[in-house]
């Protein structure tokens, strides 16, 4: 054997050992590394739609308010070369006060209201739904299968509501290479924030949320992607996400930071290329709403989109002030999954009420927040959004939109409610887009997050 060959054996063999190692001495075992905690979240949301008619989702206002629950227990891994755990979370929501006028489900057509299930086509008195996932870790690898609430650029749970959004299937991260992460994963169902079922998957338009027995669907969303940390200041990512028979989304990103004098500025740089796959190419019940090509009035067709996006933050003593633009471009809005019952995407422009992502739309924000603490006020913070979006394609001439969202909020940093957490979001949006309601929308949160474990 040659000495070079030797001499990596050797090493690959001593970098298995310290992985192995370093495995072992994080393993504290599956009862003595677990963790529990119990979220409460009293939530309360009214939705003003201020302009046209009511319809059979939503009258002239919204309004619902709960009590959600959410336990979650986290196994530690057993201890050998390959570690085994069970992760698990429970989710249950109590109706406060609904009716069936603020409901958002006024005909029963839908799958949910703004927060609750639907009975009929009132709210019910109460939810639950419970997720088991199993993980096993080899070195630092690791595999989980069951419930899961993934967060990258192709895919994203929501957390808007009551409780949050899951998804069922599996994933795998590694870490074995240095400055490296590595993701893969495949998604079988989801399950609405405002649901205790799994449902297939969808996409806009094709998901006919007016009446979900009658929309298309898949069971499989296929992702994988990379993050990899060039310098201590720069990140570079590329991700793959394939809805079968809807679409396929390619994703770019770059996030510098860079201290400037007293402060730091963030760069956040995003580029998505989603084009048809399967049947989304050539069904017209598989078709995407917002598709408006050149010189051709439809409302509905294939997925064609490509949408680049520049953000800028600079923080500096407690204050952030932040700008950014972004153009989509192609036949088609920018697609990700939804299902109908609310979900959310990785866009710079996913806000409160609107995702800022309509077919041809050029959208540039505005930002600003501030932490209180640099003024002896730990846990406040506060912060600003506005954000205007133009030369959005319909049938009819261009037409713009614009949002403004205004939030508040304070966590107790210590004593004996630490972690006691209230909040007020404010949002306002307004649009000519034809046969649609501008929203004024207001939501209250008290939250509290207890260790059990």
């Amino acid at each position: 054997m040659k000495k070079s060959t030797l001499a990596l054996a050797v090493a690959v063999g001593v970098l298995a050992q310290q992985a192995h190692a370093e495995t072992q001495a994080e393993a504290k075992g599956f009862i003595e590394g677990a963790t529990s905690t119990l979220g409460l979240r009293n939530f309360y949301i009214n939705t003003d739609n201020r302009s046209g008619p009511s319809t059979a989702t939503s009258g002239s206002k919204n309004a619902e308010w709960g009590q959600g629950f959410d336990l979650r227990f986290n196994s530690g891994y057993t201890q050998g070369t390959v570690g085994f755990g069970v992760d698990a979370i429970g989710l249950y929501g109590v109706r406060l006060d609904s009716s069936h006028a603020n409901h958002g489900n006024m005909n029963g057509t839908l799958s949910g209201g703004t927060v609750f299930p639907t009975d009929g086509n009132e709210a019910v008195p109460d939810f639950a739904s419970l997720g088991l996932t199993g993980k096993v870790r080899v070195s630092q690898t690791e595999l989980k299968v069951g419930t899961l609430q993934p967060n990258n650029p192709v895919i994203k749970y929501n957390d808007g509501r009551l409780l949050p959004q899951t998804f069922t299937g599996g994933e795998i991260k590694s870490n074995e290479i240095k400055d490296l992460t590595l993701t893969g994963g495949l998604i079988n169902s989801a399950k609405g924030r405002n649901s205790s079922n799994d449902a297939d998957l969808s996409i806009a338009g094709a998901n006919k949320s007016s009446n979900y027995d009658t929309g298309k669907f898949s069971n499989k969303f296929y992702y994988a992607g990379a993050d990899y940390k060039i310098t201590k200041d720069l990140i570079a990512s590329y991700y793959f996400g394939e809805l079968k028979d809807f679409y396929s989304q390619n994703f770019l990103g770059l996030v510098h930071n860079w201290a400037i004098g007293p402060g730091v500025l963030k760069s956040d740089l995003r580029y998505y290329r989603s084009r048809d796959n399967g049947a989304n190419g050539n069904t017209t019940g598989y078709f995407t709403s917002g598709y408006y090509p050149d010189n051709v009035s439809k409302t509905a067709g294939k997925v064609d989109n490509d949408l680049y996006s520049y953000l800028a933050l600079y923080s500096v003593a407690g204050h952030t002030f932040g700008g950014g633009y972004q153009y989509t471009k192609g036949d088609s809005d920018f697609p990700w999954l939804n299902q109908g019952d609310g979900s959310s995407n990785s866009t710079i422009t996913d806000m409160q009420i609107q995702k800022f992502a309509r077919a041809g739309e050029r959208t540039w924000q505005a930002r600003y927040a501030y932490d209180f603490a640099k003024v002896g006020v730990p846990g406040l913070t506060a912060g600003v959004i506005y954000l205007r979006g133009t030369n959005i394609q319909t049938t009819a001439s261009d037409k713009n939109e614009w949002e403004r969202d205004i939030s508040l909020a304070y966590v107790v940093p210590e004593g004996t409610f630490k972690n006691l957490g209230v909040a007020w979001k404010n949002a306002m949006w307004r649009t000519n887009l034809v046969n649609t309601r501008t929203q004024d929308e207001n939501r209250l949160i008290v939250s509290y997050s207890i260790p059990l474990l």
